[in-house]
């Protein structure tokens, strides 16, 4: 009797490694994309182009006058998740109060991919946007890795003797360091209900790839922020990631560029994009105060 059952216990952990094994192949070598396209009810208008064997996407309003202004969109994800439900959501929200027009690509995914792949797309696609319209009615934005992945690509733009930003950079609770090492997260993973900080570094080692996990491509609180301006950060006392925004506050200080950080207490990671009836009135002040950011850069 006692053996058959070790023989059962041993045959589900086998299955488990199993079928563990299968879901890491299949990340591994599956070409993660967005699929999952908003219908006709969706209030914008969505244009699908590819850049570099990539979806990008262009969204317009629908219903209301289309402003000159352009905004350049990284979803995040922990740099392996495609866009999802809440991005859409928000995107059709901003895009219904400014009229701006949204750029949004789907750039490549770990683990298959790694920064480097991601920069060969998004790099050249920035320099080709930027060379056709004017900055001045230009915002580059970003939401948790895609916050960390919009200022190391300005970081890297600044590296170029004639280089272009945008007027103005809004980072929604930005991943600024994959390592996550900062002594003061594991403080604020007591109220963090949302994310794991050492699932989270697994996530950040596989975007890392074999040589980048000190990059600050990888890691752009590292990064040369002396060029940079006109900077907001929206964060959340109870986001683990709010602990190395105040880091990055300090060195950009240092460095004499220009970075707002806007913290909510008690706001959780990407509270603003969320339907969260329990946030919503740090949502909606939130919001209220970022698309007024965006319609500042109209004028």
């Amino acid at each position: 009797m006692k053996e058959r059952i070790l023989r059962g216990i041993a045959a589900i952990i086998a299955l488990l490694i199993l079928t563990a094994a299968i879901v890491v192949a299949y990340y591994m070598f599956a070409e993660i994309e967005t699929n999952k396209i908003p219908d006709d009810s969706y209030s914008c208008n969505i244009e699908q182009e590819y850049y570099k064997n990539r979806k990008v996407f262009i969204l317009t309003p629908k219903n209301i006058e289309k402003t000159d202004l352009t905004i350049l969109y990284f979803h995040g994800g922990s740099y392996m998740a495609e866009i999802t439900n809440e991005h859409w959501s928000f995107l059709e929200k901003i895009i219904n109060d400014t009229g701006a027009t949204v750029i949004l690509p789907d750039y490549p995914l770990a683990p298959k991919h790694n920064y480097k792949d991601v920069f060969n797309m998004v790099e050249p696609l920035y320099n080709e946007i930027v060379s056709r319209i004017d900055t001045n009615k230009f915002i580059v934005m970003g939401d948790s890795a895609g916050g960390g992945l919009a200022l190391a690509l300005e970081e890297k733009i600044t590296e170029s003797n004639e280089y272009k930003l945008p007027i103005k950079t809004i980072l929604i609770s930005p991943w600024l360091d994959v390592r996550l090492e900062n002594q003061e997260i594991n403080e604020v993973q007591k109220t963090d209900k949302q994310l794991n900080k050492e699932t989270l570094k697994l996530a950040g080692v596989a975007y890392a790839g074999e040589d980048g996990i000190n990059s600050y491509l990888v890691n752009p609180i590292d990064g040369d922020l002396s060029k940079l301006n006109n900077i907001s950060i929206y964060t959340g006392t109870h986001d683990i990631l709010n602990p190395d925004v105040h880091i990055l506050k300090q060195r950009a200080e240092e460095q004499g560029a220009n970075v707002e950080v806007k913290e909510y207490e008690g706001a959780t990671h990407i509270w603003i994009l969320k339907n969260d009836n329990n946030e919503k009135e740090l949502r909606d002040s939130a919001y209220t105060d970022l698309v007024k950011e965006i319609k500042t850069e109209q004028n």
